[in-house]
């Protein structure tokens, strides 16, 4: 049940003006312009936007927290939206690969992982959308993949390529070859056999992939490209309809990205960071340079949160700027129009911030709590 509240005494970050002391009232899981219910005290307390995470695939400890114990998928799921309420998360991207590197990666336990989120869709509070990372040299899934999305209920897609193909073509064997086949349930050797096969097709897959978005924009698929290293690169995905640039790997890319009306998404561990861990591109130089539209949790969900609070905090943007990037960015990337601000008429979906410590106290979704803790919990409940 959503909650019917006026939440006084906080400063309010609120479209166009910035953080100020205000009122915010919620009633019916949206914002509402007069004041509704209850009048709940939270001096001392920040509201803000509740963080849309465009990308992040840090659920897979929950789902798979070692070989074997893959039983209660479902349980795995609800375990995940938990530690995305509790990081201020109201709208989650579930990232999961279908790849030819197996185990976690494969196309079954992606199966396993769409079907869970279905199942649980309607006993979670966090809004849960499915992501398919799709591995490009898979010829042989092209054909089925857009009914398998729909039967899956995924209607965003990214694609990548992580074939090693610089070492395939020199013969020389992958780095961590062992460890990888070891997680696919393939020998190193059957392993080593696949990559070379799928090496060997790759001048079969540019006109696959034309074929392949074609479908899936017919079917109405979101479509990304990630780790875009050229502008020519960039070219390519958009003339194919793929509109969102995760992750690109140098200026140049995020440039093209850009300069084309594409939206370009970095990773909120490289700013909390401060630069990439394998050297790409770096987040902060492009939020700096106005390239970035919206930031994501990548692997780590505590770092949407504290990335534009770092950003703020170092002077790189104003407060509302920031937040802007893990808020209201993410949800017109995604076509959410109803989300991203606490504009009265948006859902309530909100998070509520010590304003001391910066920690999450409370975290609301369409006006229902997903996490509380603390003081904040004695003030909501009275």
């Amino acid at each position: 049940m959503s909650l019917e509240l006026t939440l006084c005494g906080a400063d309010v970050l609120l479209p166009g003006e910035g953080l100020a002391r205000a009122e915010l009232a919620i009633a019916g899981g949206r914002i509402v312009a007069q004041p509704a219910g209850r009048r709940i005290d939270l001096s001392g307390y920040m509201l803000l936007p509740g963080i849309v995470d465009l990308h992040g695939d840090g659920f897979e400890r929950h789902l798979a927290p070692r070989r074997g114990a893959m039983k209660q998928m479902n349980e795995g799921v609800l375990a995940a939206e938990a530690e995305l309420a509790a990081n201020g998360i109201t709208t989650a991207v579930l990232a999961q690969f279908h790849s030819w590197e197996g185990g976690l990666r494969g196309a079954e336990f992606a199966a396993r992982v769409f079907h869970a989120i279905a199942a649980v869709r309607d006993d979670v509070v966090t809004d849960l959308i499915p992501q398919l990372r799709f591995e490009t040299h898979m010829l042989d899934d092209h054909a089925a993949l857009p009914a398998r999305l729909a039967e899956w209920g995924v209607s965003y897609v990214v694609f990548n390529d992580h074939l090693p193909h610089d070492r395939l073509a020199q013969g020389r064997k992958p780095p961590r070859l062992t460890g990888q086949a070891l997680k696919a349930g393939r020998s190193p050797e059957a392993h080593l056999a696949l990559m070379q096969k799928l090496h060997a097709r790759r001048e079969e897959v540019p006109q696959a992939l034309d074929e392949l978005c074609s479908r899936l924009s017919r079917q109405g698929v979101q479509m990304g490209s990630h780790d875009d290293a050229a502008a020519d690169t960039r070219q390519v995905w958009r003339d194919r309809g793929v509109r969102i640039a995760e992750f690109p790997e140098t200026l140049e890319a995020a440039e093209a990205a850009k300069a084309g009306g594409d939206h370009v998404i970095m990773g909120a561990p490289n700013v909390v960071r401060g630069g990439s861990h394998n050297g790409n591109a770096s987040a902060l130089d492009l939020i700096a340079m106005g390239l970035c539209d919206a930031l994501a949790s990548d692997y780590h969900y505590p770092s949407p949160r504290r990335a534009a609070l770092m950003l703020a905090a170092t002077g790189v943007l104003d407060l509302a700027s920031a937040w802007r990037l893990i808020s209201d960015g993410p949800a017109r990337v995604l076509g959410l129009e109803d989300r991203g601000t606490l504009a009265p008429g948006k859902r309530a979906d909100l998070v509520i911030l010590d304003a001391a410590t910066h920690r999450v106290a409370a975290t609301l979704a369409r006006g229902r709590v997903s996490y509380m803790s603390g003081d904040i919990a004695a003030r909501l409940i009275g």
